[in-house]
């Protein structure tokens, strides 16, 4: 008894060994795996993320305007699928572990977004307009091409004027290469 009475006191000196998770923050790894957050202004809608998903938790709906990615926290299983096979990396996962909550709420555990369309600046038709940071990556080995301008333009006039320019680069020597944007 005595030894317990030790041990006791020691421990009321020392102070909790414990993390103080419920009434302060709590050491978080760096590569722990929270819930799954989707950079609406990045996203283009391919449906990458929903096939690569096990657990079916990603849905996306088109209309003829936008469309509507939702993801389901609650049924996500966080494999990190989405987040490796998204092209245009507008899937993450947040250090937000904390993931406690009444069995009533599970269905309020979403993430949704709807993201419009925008009419193309060559022909007019409905699209998602690329983001800066991916033009820029896409062109920054042809001095030719505006990315401001050039993100403004649906799937089939970029490879229209990726076209005319590739002509003209067979016509002009001097300039160089292009990127065909898929």
């Amino acid at each position: 008894m005595a030894g317990f009475l030790n041990v006791l006191l020691r421990n009321i000196i020392s102070g909790p060994a414990t993390d103080p998770f419920p009434f302060g923050e709590t050491f978080t790894p760096k590569r722990i795996r929270g819930r799954i957050v989707v950079d609406p202004d990045l996203c283009l809608g391919c449906g990458m993320c929903r096939h690569a998903c096990v657990a079916g938790a990603i849905n996306i709906r088109k209309t003829t305007r936008s469309w509507t990615i939702t993801i389901w926290q609650d049924s996500c299983c966080l494999c990190r699928s989405c987040v490796t096979y998204c092209p245009m990396h507008a899937m993450s996962i947040s250090p937000d572990w904390h993931s406690a909550h009444a069995e009533e709420d599970k269905f309020k555990r979403i993430e949704q977004h709807v993201i419009e369309y925008q009419p193309c600046a060559g022909c007019g038709n409905p699209m998602r307009v690329l983001s800066l940071e991916r033009s820029k990556e896409l062109y920054e080995h042809d001095a030719d091409i505006d990315p401001e301008e050039i993100r403004h333009l649906c799937r089939s006039c970029r490879q229209l004027r990726d076209a005319e320019h590739s002509t003209c680069c067979t016509l002009h020597p001097a300039r160089t290469t292009t990127k065909v944007l898929s």
